[in-house]
């Protein structure tokens, strides 16, 4: 299964202003103001199915939406945020709460239609069926 990820345009360019803020001294952005969240995401091939382990620890599962379209998995959803608007007594907020999005090509071999997703203890798992592969046919001659 090949591993696809659809970034923004200004995605590089990010990064990029990033690593000179970083290097220059200039104060760091936490996930949370820039806005950017990837759950991490496993994906391991078995013999008639490939599996996709994504991390979505806090995220309710009616909030996951998981569509295949044109041999593209998209898995996108919403972690809400839980805090109060008042932010007194907080210290540093690392938990990164928002939208998110993760695109997957997926092989020839992956049967669509037959996708499945349950999610267990903060974890997503998308389990795809592989079609029954079809063997070349051999045919013999026969002398006249």
């Amino acid at each position: 299964m090949t591993v696809l990820t659809f970034a923004e345009p200004w995605s590089l360019v990010n990064r990029l202003q990033k690593d000179i803020d970083r290097l220059f001294g200039a104060p760091q952005t936490t996930a949370t103001e820039s806005g950017a969240w990837l759950p991490p995401v496993d994906i391991h091939e078995e013999e008639s199915q490939f599996v996709l382990s994504v991390d979505l620890p806090g995220v309710d599962p009616k909030a996951v939406e998981i569509t295949s379209d044109k041999g593209v998995l998209t898995i996108r959803g919403q972690r809400e945020d839980t805090r109060r608007e008042a932010r007194e007594g907080y210290r540093r907020v690392e938990r990164i709460n928002g939208e998110f999005q993760r695109r997957f090509s997926l092989p020839e071999s992956a049967d669509v239609q037959s996708i499945q997703a349950k999610s267990s203890n903060g974890v997503l798992e998308v389990t795809i069926p592989k079609l029954a592969q079809v063997q070349p046919h051999r045919i013999t001659v026969q002398a006249a």
